[in-house]
Formats: C-alpha cells, structure tokens, sequence
C-alpha cells in the first residue's frame, strides 16, 4: 500500500471546509484511502473521521492509498493538504 507523509499548510488546520475538500476527493478515488496522524487513523473519505483527528498547521500526516491509481491520487492528496486553503 503506497503512502506518503505530508505536512499540512492550511493556516488553521483541517477544519471543515479542507477537510471536507480531501475527504471528497478521498472519496472519488474509489479505493480504500487512510490518513493517520500519530498512533490514530480512519478512513479519509469520511469528513467526521478526518476532523476527529484534530488535525492543525503544520502537522504531519500520512496517507495511505491502496488500489489501482493509488499514486495519482496520492498526488492530488498530498496537493491538497500542502496547499493553504485558509489563504486570503
């Protein structure tokens, strides 16, 4: 299962509206897709696991995509969560 460790930019963490965007785009991969933030990881298509991590700037992450396109989605994951969504 290929995984990459990212750290996130959004200035105020994953709260809602970037946790929303990667859990969607988690979603449309169509494959089993986990983020894990120290010893604790959940499913990344579900917005309410994702928040539940607690998630802020600067935190490490890894993904983990398993299944057949898992490196283009890996990408568009990883772009998601280094790209600051909280920028004005």
């Amino acid at each position: 299962m290929p995984e990459r460790t990212v750290v996130v930019a959004s200035a105020h963490g994953l709260h809602a509206r970037p946790a929303a965007l990667f859990s969607q785009a988690a979603a449309r991969g169509g494959v089993p897709v986990t983020v894990r933030k120290g010893a604790k990881s959940v499913n990344a298509a579900s917005i309410l696991g994702v928040i539940s991590l607690g998630i802020d700037h600067g935190d490490e992450v890894v993904i983990a995509v398993e299944g057949e396109g898992a490196d283009a989605l890996l990408d568009e994951l990883t772009e998601l969560l280094t790209t600051d969504h909280d920028a004005a």
